[in-house]
């Protein structure tokens, strides 16, 4: 019998957010995608594969912004820097994975890329993780405003406590802080001085009156844009580890992040995906889109002729 010689195998490129090119050190760039694979423990396991699942969708997304004028991707210039490396540095020890390890290897490698690129946009990660962020952040920008998009705040990681740690630390204007989508109410706002808009105001208030708040409250201070992707209604968002209904629609929050690019954005992240709860892949899809939208409005912001 003949053998037929098997065909040879090329190798396949990581997959990458929405086919971006892939340079894990990249330099005079003006926004680097980054993953941050990492799970913490509470009401959403599985968040450490959320990057991949959102770079996997992403590439069957439609380029951001393209039926509003140029593709963003022509406007601005764009990497994907893969994942940061939260592999414990001392096998013998567990100092990379714990409380203190990963936040501080989060700093560390963003406070490296922000000394060469424009800024950064962060896949996946958990919301103790938003104060490293922001450390690297007011490290070259001075305390920020922050726009936050969060369901409410989980017993185990509440967003009252992050502000509250960003004030202390003197990473955020306590002045400049606007909340989107709480249920329930929320937490106290103990950080003080913050526009908070739950469910119920932003329904009464609409994505156009939303919108006026955060460009009243933020102006044209540099601003950090966190969004958890459990402010979105189970329906379309169900691997979140949220259950209660009640929450914005995906097309509520990108209408509301139109306004980004009316601000002055320095930094970015979306949060919350969780794979394993969802294998219908509709929450990374929506976290793939609200990237996008993110990227779009940087190109916006930086007053680009579109």
């Amino acid at each position: 019998m003949e053998r037929i010689a098997s065909p040879v195998r090329s190798r396949a490129r990581p997959p990458t957010f929405m086919r971006l090119p892939l340079d894990r050190d990249p330099t005079a760039r003006d926004l680097v995608v980054l993953g941050v694979p990492y799970d913490e423990s509470g009401r959403c396991p599985g968040t450490r594969l959320g990057p991949d699942a959102v770079r996997s969708v992403s590439a069957l997304a439609h380029v951001p912004g393209a039926d509003r004028g140029p593709g963003t991707f022509d406007l601005v210039d764009c990497v994907d820097g893969g994942d940061v490396d939260l592999t414990p540095p001392d096998p013998d020890t567990d100092t990379g994975r714990g409380p203190g390890g990963v936040p501080e290897t989060l700093y560390r490698r963003l406070s490296h890329l922000l000394t060469g690129n424009a800024t950064v946009l962060l896949l996946g990660g958990g919301r103790s993780l938003t104060v490293a962020a922001l450390r690297a952040v007011a490290e070259r920008h001075g305390p920020v405003a922050l726009l936050h998009l969060a369901a409410d705040p989980a017993e185990d990681h509440p967003e009252d406590e992050v502000r509250c740690r960003a004030v202390q630390e003197h990473l955020v204007d306590p002045s400049a802080v606007v909340r989107i989508g709480l249920r329930g109410g929320g937490a106290p706002d103990r950080a003080g001085g913050a526009a908070t808009l739950d469910v119920g105001r932003f329904g009464r208030l609409g994505v156009r009156g939303a919108a006026g708040v955060v460009r009243h409250r933020i102006g044209r201070r540099p601003v950090y844009v966190s969004v958890a992707v459990d402010v979105a209604d189970p329906a379309f968002a169900p691997g979140t580890g949220t259950r209660v209904p009640g929450g914005l629609t995906s097309r509520e929050i990108l209408g509301v992040l139109r306004c980004v690019g009316d601000l002055c954005p320095v930094g970015f992240e979306v949060t919350g995906v969780s794979p394993p709860q969802d294998r219908s892949g509709i929450t990374a899809a929506l976290a793939a889109e609200i990237a996008g939208e993110l990227i779009h409005e940087y190109a916006r912001a930086q007053r680009i002729p579109m």
